[in-house]
């Protein structure tokens, strides 16, 4: 799960969620926000802390990584969950369409962009040079993994058409 974030962070970051509610758009729950990144829609996402079990909201960071979408981990799901307007607990929101909450959702976006900012600035150049150079390998790889199985493929269809030949030879036999 993501760090701990500043009370100030969570503090806008529900006000955001209680805003875009208004007249915004707003997602709320793991598998509507799922689908509202795997769609490219979502805007900011919030997830709380105290989901058990975590497994129920482990793919969002890494979604989130994956759709360059900024995630804000709040303390409690409970909170969460009255600030989108919920009389439960709620583990995730998406923020879409920002409305009256744009200003404190551009804040948050900066407040996101610096923090990512700083933890990019500790890891070296050169390991980011060596990344390019290991995919290759990689690639090439996959093309032989690929090119192993499409021989296995092959091998298997052509024992199967031997296999079939071989039993209708045997059945002209028997007629």
């Amino acid at each position: 799960m993501p760090e701990e974030t500043p009370k100030e962070i969570v503090d806008k970051a529900l006000s955001a969620v209680r805003l875009a509610k208004q007249d915004g758009s707003v997602r709320k729950g793991v598998n509507e926000v799922t689908k509202s990144l795997e769609r490219g829609l979502a805007t900011l996402v919030i997830v709380a802390n105290d989901v058990d079990p975590k497994e129920v909201v482990m793919h969002l960071p890494s979604l989130c990584e994956q759709h360059k979408t900024p995630l804000i981990a709040v303390p409690a799901k409970l909170d969460l969950g009255k600030a989108v307007g919920l009389n439960v607990a709620c583990s995730s929101v998406a923020i879409e369409k920002p409305g009256s909450a744009a200003d404190v959702v551009k804040e948050l976006l900066q407040w996101y962009n610096a923090k990512s900012g700083q933890s990019k600035a500790g890891s070296s150049q050169g390991a980011q040079q060596a990344q390019p150079q290991q995919a290759q390998p990689k690639k090439e790889s996959q093309s032989k993994a690929t090119s192993s199985s499409a021989q296995k493929a092959q091998q298997a269809s052509n024992a199967s058409n031997a296999s079939s030949a071989s039993n209708a030879t045997q059945n002209q036999g028997n007629k």
